[in-house]
């Protein structure tokens, strides 16, 4: 349900497809609301100033700063706006026109009032004070809308809520408090580099993908966008959540993605290309799946004010949060492979990840997870993430991880350190070693029984948050050049045999890593003392399980990773506590 609202001078004019009654009022200037009013619908307020362009001398986006207060009962949202060109770039390519936009998604049924100020003045767009600069243009522009309860169904973030940063190791559903595992891709990294965003390099073309595309789904400029938005249903078809990106990779690997006018004007954005990201973005809220956006890379974490907080990123930070914040999933990573190590040893230093995350947070109205992507040598994983520990404006690292044999033991020491700093850090694992082969195509490696093992559940086990797979650089469809997801069919099914596992059969939120409960060193534990214990074994060996701590009676149950399906029986089917236990073998004695 769609709904076009045009407010002009406390006259109320309403276009609707089906019917919906609205109270709105306004007092002064047009205001245009689109959008569709239900809870954790996307809704845009557009308004009208004088006519300006993305290369004026009086930079838009610097010189002018939207801010729109929405209020609801007892809930207040300060959302920051931006200039949008005609309003219709992603159609028209527009640089220049009238029109300034904000995006909200309301998270309460009701009326939601809001009152506008538009201000003006020198960098004023990075100035956090109310009254800095002079009043412009519609300034003090007023009004409100009503909100009824969503009715959207399947895998959509709208039927569980915005996931929210809880001081826990998982990501929880708002309205439904139950957390969530993360299951995706890191590759390509270079996501945005697709031919038919305008003024993008043609990296990708995803031609593999069209067939994936589906009759109602959005294109923009005459059919444009198909295959990127075809890739995406085809990898939420897969059961997969997340996917991981660069919004900025001048200087990097990819140099195909830059959200400005060009590649070295830091300062003015690219309006219709802005607009085509969000096209997609939206598309993803729509399947289900997390933006994990990455602002920088290790080469060009210098690019903005040598990696201080200065103009340019101040203006870089706010011009994503005003544009994309509103999505229900949303990770910021402050960059990959962040800080100085000896092939890229010119970084940011402590107190500059630091100013990035407050920065981050305190400007994103809805306060996304913020995160820190690592480099991949424990040695300075502790370099750059101790200093970190316990700090209010870091909800969680993304690691990255050299050699898979080391995975388990790392998402344990930083869910642990972390724990005991008194913030407790989602601890995903996006990024695997060695970095030529990451995670191969099914051609090369059908069966995946190492990194199942050793990175996927290897995670998820320790009580981490889940796993991006990251395609190296050696194999087809790599990092860089992957076009074809498909590559990786067998490796997605794998990945949702684990979330279904702990979805369905574990509360996982309340279970903690227990490795020592068995004899056996290779598998691994998550426990509920006295309740239900997991334990993966990658190999059939025999195995006890010391329950002397409980006089409880367990079932056993066996679960198969590579295959999934249903709990079966084993050899055992119960186990009596007070004793060693021998589990039994499980149905076959494949892995």
């Amino acid at each position: 349900m769609r709904i076009k609202i045009l407010q002009l001078n406390k006259v109320v004019l309403i276009g609707m497809i089906c019917m919906m009654s609205q109270s709105v009022f306004s007092q002064k200037f047009a205001t245009e609301i689109n959008g569709v009013f239900k809870k954790w619908h996307k809704v845009t307020l557009s308004f009208e100033g004088k006519e300006l362009n993305e290369n004026d001398e009086d930079n838009p986006f610097l010189n002018y700063r939207l801010n729109v207060t929405f209020k609801n009962k007892n809930k207040e949202y300060i959302i920051p706006g931006f200039y949008a060109a005609d309003g219709n770039a992603s159609e028209s390519s527009a640089k220049r026109g009238k029109v300034w936009q904000v995006r909200f998604s309301p998270d309460e049924v009701g009326t939601w009032k809001y009152k506008v100020s538009f201000r003006k003045g020198k960098n004023i767009a990075i100035n956090s004070k109310p009254d800095a600069g002079v009043a412009a243009d519609f300034d003090g522009a007023s009004g409100s809308f009503t909100v009824k309860k969503s009715d959207t169904r399947g895998s959509d973030f709208r039927t569980k809520g915005r996931l929210k940063y809880v001081n826990s190791r998982y990501l929880y559903y708002t309205d439904v408090n139950k957390p969530f595992l993360k299951g995706g891709t890191d590759s390509p990294e270079n996501f945005l580099g697709y031919y038919e965003f305008d003024q993008t390099p043609a990296s990708h073309k995803y031609e593999q993908h069209a067939k994936d595309w589906r009759i109602g789904d959005p294109t923009w400029q005459n059919g444009k966008g198909k295959n990127i938005i075809g890739a995406l249903n085809y990898l939420a078809s897969k059961g997969m959540n997340s996917v991981y990106f660069l919004t900025l990779n001048v200087l990097g690997d990819g140099k195909d993605v830059w959200p400005w006018i060009n590649e070295n004007e830091m300062t003015r954005y690219d309006c219709s290309k802005l607009d085509q990201w969000e096209i997609v973005f939206e598309h993803m809220d729509n399947l289900g799946l997390m933006l994990h956006i990455v602002t920088q890379e290790t080469e060009n974490e210098l690019l903005l004010d040598i990696g201080q907080l200065g103009t340019k990123r101040k203006l870089y930070y706010r011009e994503l949060i005003a544009r994309f914040s509103h999505h229900l999933g949303v990770t910021w990573n402050l960059g990959e492979e962040n800080g100085p190590v000896h092939f890229s040893p010119n970084g940011q230093n402590d107190n500059e990840r630091k100013d990035m995350a407050k920065y981050i947070k305190e400007n994103d109205p809805y306060k996304n997870m913020i995160v820190l992507h690592t480099h991949a040598v424990p040695k300075k994983q502790d370099k750059f993430l101790n200093p970190l520990l316990g700090y209010q404006y870091l909800d969680g690292v993304s690691l990255q991880t050299q050699n898979p044999d080391f995975i388990h033991a790392i998402v344990n020491k930083w869910i642990s350190k972390s724990q005991n700093a008194g913030r407790n850090w989602v601890v995903s694992q996006d990024e695997i070693g060695p970095a030529g082969s990451g995670a191969k195509p099914d051609s090369e490696d059908p069966k995946h029984d190492m990194i199942r093992h050793k990175v996927l559940w290897a995670n998820l086990m320790a009580g981490g948050a889940g796993v991006e797979w990251y395609f190296g650089y050696k194999f087809e469809h790599n990092d860089l050049k992957c076009e074809d997801w498909r590559s990786r069919d067998i490796l997605w099914e794998q990945t949702k045999h684990a979330l279904d596992f702990f979805n369905d059969h574990l509360p996982f939120e309340e279970m903690q890593s227990a490795d020592g409960l068995t004899d056996n060193n290779e598998d691994y534990v998550l426990a509920k003392n006295d309740a239900i214990y997991a334990v993966y074994l990658p190999k059939a060996n025999k195995t006890n399980i010391n329950l002397f701590g409980t006089t409880n009676t367990f079932s056993i149950k066996w679960y198969n990773p590579s295959q999934g399906g249903k709990l079966q029986n084993g050899s055992i089917k119960t186990i009596k506590g007070g004793s060693n236990a021998y589990i039994g073998m499980p149905p076959s004695h494949g892995t």
